[in-house]
C-alpha cells in the first residue's frame, strides 16, 4: 500500500498528469494512434498459426494445403498491418509535433519573463538546450517510443496466448525466461538519471562554444583566437565523449545480455519440444508454430534495453521541462500588485542595498530624490555600480534591502508590465532584431500610426539615413542588426524609445562606442528625447552631462558627491573634479 502511495505521488506521475493538458485537445488522434497499435501487434500471431496448421496438414498428408488460401491470407494481413502502422506512424508524428509546440510555446513565454540573473547564470547553450532540445526529446522520442512498445505490448499478449493455446508447458518456460530478460530494465533509470542531466549540460556548452563562435567571428577573426577556440570546443568534446562512453558502460550490457538469455531460451524450448513430440504431447505443426512464435515474441526484446534507454532518456527530459514550467521567475507581481497609471511627483531611492550573489555588496546605503521633469547624471570610475543602480528601477535586478519608491509607491507593489511601460532605456550596444528597421522601431508601440512613426524616425536624426535606402524603412537589417553601424542602430533604438513615449528615458552610456561624427547626430537625437521627462544618464564623456540638473558621482556602490557641473567642479581635489580634469586631458 505504500509503495502504491509513493507510486502515485511520485514526481514523474505528476509530470504525466500536467502533460495531459496538452495532449488533451488532441486527444482523439492520440487515442486513435494508441487503439491502432492494437491490431499492428496481433497481426503478427497469424504466421505461427498459418505455420501450424500448413505443417500438420502436410503431416496427414493434405497436399492441397500447398494450393490454399493460406499464403494470400498472409499476404492480406501483412498489407493490413503496413497500412496502420503508416497510419500510427502519422498519428504519433502529428500528436508528438502538436504537443511539442504547445510546450515550447509555454517554456518561450517563461523565458521571456526570467529576470537579469537568470540570463547571467545560464549560457545561451543552457537555455537552448532546457528550453527546446529539451522537449524534442522529451515529446518526439517518448511518442514514437510509445508506438513501439504499444505495438509490441499487443503483439506480446497475442504470442503469449497463442503459446498457451499451443503448449502451455512450454510457454511457462518461455514467460519465465521472458521475465529474466526483462529483470535488468528495472534498474536502468537510476543507472543513467545523474549522467543523462551531466550529458544534457555537455550539449549545452557544445552549442554555447557555436554561438560565441557566431556572434564573435569578428573578435574571433581579429585576435586569431583559432587556437583558443579549438582548445574550448576540444574540450567540450571530449567531455560529451567520456559522459557517451559512461553511458554505455553503465547500459551497454543490456542487449547482449538480452541476447544471451533469448539465445539460452530457444535452447530449452527447442530441447523440450523435441521432447514433448516424441511423447506425443506436441504435433510437428505445433511445434514449429510455437518456436515461430517463441522468436517473434523474444526477438524485439533483443533490442529493447536500447530503447528503454532511449525511453527513459525522454522521462528524464519531460521531468526537466516540467521543473522549469514549475519555477517561477524571480521577480514577480506581488499580491494585490496595483497599476502604475503614471509618475506625477517624484522617484526616490531609500537605504537602497543591492548584490548580485547575495554576498558581496555592489550599492550600499543609497539615498537619493528624483523630481518629476528632472535630468540626472550619474558618473565614475568603471564598475562603481552606476548600471546596477539604474538596473533596480525597472526591476531587471530586485533590491537586496532598502526600497525604491515612485510617487510613494514601493515598485515591488507596482504591476510589473505598467512599471516597465513607464520607462524607456536606451543601452551602450542596443539589440535588435532581425528584420526591417520599421519592425523594430514598432517595438516601441506596436500599434503606432504612420504619422508617429514619422515623428520618430525625425526626432531620432533618422529622416535622412532612412531616406538614401532604396526600401527605407522596411530595409532587412539582418541578425542583431548587423547591417547597419553603431550610430545607425542607437539611433533606431532611440526611434524605438520615441514611439514608447515613456516618461522616464534611462540612457547607459548611449554614446560612449561611437565616434565623433556619429556621436553629434546621436546626441541630437538623445537630446530630442529628453525633452519633457525625467532622464537618467550614465555617461564617460562628462561634456554630455554637464547641463545635468543634478550630477552624482558613484564610486565603489556609494553616491559620494552629489550636485551641478558648476558646484562639483568647484570642489577642488573632489572626484568629480579629478574626472572633469582627466576628461579635459583627452
Amino acid at each position: 500500500m505504500k509503495t502504491l502511495k509513493k507510486i502515485k505521488n511520485s514526481y514523474a506521475v505528476k509530470n504525466y498528469r500536467k502533460i495531459a493538458r496538452y495532449v488533451k485537445p488532441y486527444w482523439l488522434r492520440a487515442l486513435l494512434a494508441l487503439l491502432v497499435t492494437v491490431p499492428v501487434g496481433m497481426i503478427d500471431t497469424v504466421i505461427p498459426w498459418a505455420l501450424k496448421n500448413y505443417i500438420d496438414a502436410l503431416a496427414i498428408g493434405n497436399k492441397s494445403i500447398i494450393n490454399s488460401y493460406m499464403p494470400l491470407l498472409i499476404l492480406m494481413f501483412a498489407l493490413i498491418q503496413s497500412v496502420l502502422t503508416y497510419i500510427a506512424t502519422y498519428l504519433n508524428s502529428w500528436v508528438g509535433a502538436k504537443i511539442s509546440n504547445g510546450l515550447k510555446y509555454d517554456l518561450f513565454l517563461k523565458l521571456m519573463r526570467y529576470d537579469a540573473a537568470f540570463f547571467d547564470h545560464n549560457a545561451s547553450g543552457a537555455i537552448q538546450a532546457r528550453f527546446n532540445n529539451d522537449v524534442d526529446i522529451a515529446c518526439g522520442g517518448l511518442l514514437n517510443h510509445l508506438k513501439m512498445f504499444s505495438i509490441r505490448i499487443f503483439n506480446s499478449v497475442s504470442l503469449i496466448i497463442a503459446l498457451f493455446v499451443i503448449s502451455w508447458r512450454l510457454a511457462i518456460v518461455a514467460l519465465i525466461i521472458l521475465m529474466i530478460a526483462l529483470f535488468p530494465l528495472t534498474k536502468i533509470r537510476n543507472r543513467i538519471m545523474g549522467i543523462a542531466s551531466e550529458t544534457v549540460f555537455s550539449g549545452a556548452a557544445i552549442a554555447t562554444h557555436y554561438i560565441e563562435a557566431f556572434a564573435g567571428n569578428k573578435i574571433v577573426t581579429s585576435y586569431n583566437l583559432y587556437d583558443y577556440q579549438k582548445h574550448k570546443i576540444t574540450n567540450a568534446l571530449d567531455y560529451a565523449f567520456k559522459l557517451g562512453m559512461k553511458m554505455v558502460q553503465r547500459t551497454g550490457i543490456l542487449s547482449p545480455m538480452m541476447h544471451l538469455v533469448v539465445g539460452v531460451g530457444v535452447a530449452v524450448i527447442i530441447w523440450m519440444g523435441s521432447s514433448l513430440i516424441s511423447q506425443n504431447l506436441l504435433t510437428s505443426g505445433g511445434f514449429v508454430a510455437f518456436v515461430t512464435a517463441v522468436i517473434m515474441l523474444y526477438q524485439p526484446i533483443k533490442t529493447m534495453g536500447n530503447d528503454f534507454n532511449s525511453v527513459q532518456m525522454s522521462l528524464i527530459a519531460i521531468e526537466r521541462v516540467f521543473s522549469l514550467l514549475h519555477e517561477s521567475p524571480g521577480i514577480v507581481n506581488r499580491k494585490n500588485a496595483v497599476p502604475l497609471k503614471n509618475i506625477m511627483e517624484r522617484i526616490e531611492f531609500r537605504d537602497v542595498c543591492f548584490a548580485y550573489d547575495g554576498d558581496k555588496f555592489v550599492l550600499e546605503q543609497i539615498n537619493l530624490t528624483i523630481k518629476v521633469g528632472q535630468t540626472v547624471a550619474l558618473v565614475g570610475n568603471s564598475g562603481g555600480g552606476k548600471t546596477t543602480l539604474l538596473n533596480l528601477l525597472p526591476r531587471f535586478y530586485e533590491v537586496t534591502s532598502g526600497k525604491i519608491l515612485i510617487d510613494g509607491y514601493d515598485i515591488r507593489d507596482l504591476e510589473l508590465d505598467s512599471l516597465r511601460s513607464k520607462i524607456a532605456v536606451v543601452f551602450q550596444d542596443n539589440f535588435l532584431f532581425s528584420g526591417t528597421i520599421r519592425e523594430n522601431i514598432l517595438m516601441g508601440k506596436r500599434d503606432a500610426t504612420r504619422t508617429e512613426i514619422e515623428r520618430a524616425v525625425t526626432s531620432a536624426c533618422l529622416e535622412e539615413f532612412v531616406g538614401k535606402l532604396g526600401k527605407g524603412l522596411n530595409t532587412e537589417i539582418g541578425e542583431r542588426g548587423v547591417l547597419l553601424s553603431g550610430g545607425q542602430k542607437q539611433r533606431v533604438a532611440i526611434a524605438r524609445a520615441f514611439l514608447k513615449n515613456a516618461p522616464v528615458v534611462i540612457l547607459d552610456e548611449a554614446t560612449s562606442a561611437l565616434d565623433n561624427r556619429s556621436e553629434a547626430v546621436v546626441q541630437q537625437a538623445i537630446d530630442n528625447l529628453m525633452k519633457d521627462r525625467t532622464v537618467f544618464i550614465i555617461a564617460h564623456r562628462l561634456s554630455t552631462v554637464q547641463h545635468a540638473d543634478r550630477i552624482l558621482v558613484v564610486n565603489h556602490g556609494r553616491i559620494v558627491e552629489s550636485g551641478t557641473h558648476g558646484e562639483l567642479v568647484g570642489q577642488k581635489g573632489g572626484v568629480y573634479y579629478s574626472l572633469y580634469n582627466a576628461n579635459q586631458q583627452k
